[in-house]
């Protein structure tokens, strides 16, 4: 008998998901709680299991497809009841000998890649499965697809199909131009065959540009090779132009440049809405101040090796986050949240650390639980390891939940000061601008001092911007003397 299985809604109030990669086909038999998908949600890439024992009847979308949650995706026969007669069309066109391995011989050899990744090598035609994947746990990242792609331009390409051809074969005038001389009066080269890389096939067909006219750089396995450079400059007529020459300067040739567009859903567009709510539901206002931190440096330095003896590596952020917790138990009012239908304010008691961590696919926040209750290496270890998960995308949804204060360290990148955007609903956000010696005034005298800017964005609702400043100092109390820490 034939069972239908509907997308589930497998986060809180998910609306759709992107089918990632389907891990079984038509065909396969597989078991209950097998995973079938992957499935990319606003938060993140899970996998849909199977919810009974039974054989693949039908896939009903296809990898990249977005489905809404209730939509049935995969139909089942379900083992040890009658599967209902299939059309007459579906028993001519199947063969027995084409049934793939098992669905579980595919989950344990299966490529992991996020779905950006996916999608780039389904444009650059490069099989994830052949790509060895550098990144956390193996995964495959953007640079290894383009890394295959390059090593696949040395190999022959097939003739595309008419339609194709139609595409990036001049027409009319162009057309007569390319068999008298080419692009500018150059010599076509007229080759049956041409090796390049897939980028620059795209190019010579956006340039409308038979790549086979092009003369070639180089000759790779005994074929002609060219290069997007070489299209450019036939398209544009340049230097390796023959004929007479003309007098004056020579008219300068622009190719209007285009636009490339990626889908705006998924995590990104959860991000978006996220910030947009926070931005326009919160009134935001930004305290920025400058910690003088040398002792904080000097500290670091001291424990670093130890640290790495227990494999943590030792950042500043630990520091920072203990700080934190510090100045929240002294002013609980920013480890709060306004719950307006209820009219209330709730001071959290619990710590619970957000920290925002940069992916490729936009900023995530992971969440140290319980931060007032563990050591600075607990913590190290604690915002490693979730950072690392953030980028691979295997984190899960309860290691983002349940933040009351978060930090997002733009310094890393570049910058000293910023306008954060608090993560809503909590009532305030830390930013850390970049580490560095800077000139400080002490004393009526000017020293070079290694400081730490500091961006404090807070819900001007709930917080007064005087306790914003307090809280502030507090904080910047105990990264200049880091020994308070230990009090904490």
């Amino acid at each position: 008998m034939a069972r239908e299985f509907k997308l589930p809604d497998v986060g809180e109030g998910v609306a759709e998901g992107e089918i990632v990669s389907w891990l079984v086909s038509e065909g396969d038999t597989v078991s209950e709680d097998q995973p079938v998908a992957e499935v990319e949600t606003d938060k993140a890439v899970v996998e849909v299991p199977a919810p009974v024992n039974g054989t693949v009847r039908k896939l009903h979308y296809d990898a990249g497809d977005v489905v809404p949650v209730g939509e049935v995706i995969v139909t089942f026969d379900v083992e040890g009841e009658a599967a209902e007669a299939t059309e007459p069309e579906e028993e001519a066109t199947e063969e027995p000998e084409s049934a793939s391995k098992s669905a579980t011989e595919k989950a344990s050899t299966r490529t992991f890649a996020p779905p950006s990744v996916r999608r780039l090598a389904r444009e650059l035609d490069v099989d994830l499965d052949s790509v060895e994947g550098t990144g956390p746990s193996g995964r495959v990242t953007e640079s290894d697809v383009r890394a295959a792609a390059e090593g696949h331009a040395t190999e022959p390409q097939e003739e595309p199909p008419d339609e194709v051809r139609s595409a990036v074969e001049p027409v009319g005038e162009q057309a007569a131009d390319h068999t008298e001389g080419g692009a500018g009066g150059q010599e076509s080269a007229g080759r049956e065959k041409t090796l390049a890389a897939p980028a620059t096939r795209g190019l010579a067909k956006e340039l409308g540009v038979d790549i086979d006219d092009v003369p070639a750089t180089e000759e790779r396995d005994g074929e002609a090779f060219v290069t997007a450079e070489a299209v450019q400059e036939y398209a544009e007529g340049g230097t390796a132009a023959q004929g007479e020459p003309t007098t004056g300067a020579p008219e300068q040739a622009f190719v209007e440049g285009g636009e490339t567009t990626q889908p705006y859903r998924g995590v990104r567009r959860s991000i978006g809405e996220q910030m947009a709510e926070s931005k326009y539901t919160a009134p935001h206002v930004t305290h920025h101040d400058t910690a003088v931190i040398d002792d904080l440096v000097e500290t670091r330095a001291k424990l670093k090796e130890r640290a790495a003896e227990q494999d943590v590596k030792l950042t500043y952020l630990p520091f920072v986050m203990k700080a934190v917790v510090a100045g929240l138990k002294e002013y609980p009012i920013l480890n709060s949240e306004l719950r307006e239908e209820e009219e209330e304010i709730a001071l959290k008691q619990d710590y619970n650390i957000g920290v925002a961590v940069a992916t490729d696919h936009g900023l995530m926040v992971p969440v140290v639980k319980h931060v007032d209750q563990k050591s600075i290496l607990d913590i190290a270890e604690e915002v490693n390891e979730l950072a690392a998960k953030a980028r691979d995308r295997s984190i899960s949804r309860e290691e983002m939940q349940g933040g009351t204060f978060t930090i997002t360290n733009f310094g890393a990148v570049g910058g000293e000061y910023a306008t954060p955007i608090i993560n809503y609903p909590e009532t305030a956000i830390l930013g850390l601008g970049g580490i560095d010696e800077r000139p400080v005034a002490e004393d009526g005298e000017v020293r070079a001092a290694q400081t730490l800017p500091l961006s404090l964005s807070i819900d001007h609702r709930v917080i007064d911007g005087a306790e914003a400043a307090r809280f502030t100092n507090y904080v910047m109390e105990r990264l200049t003397d880091p020994e308070l820490l230990l009090l904490e």
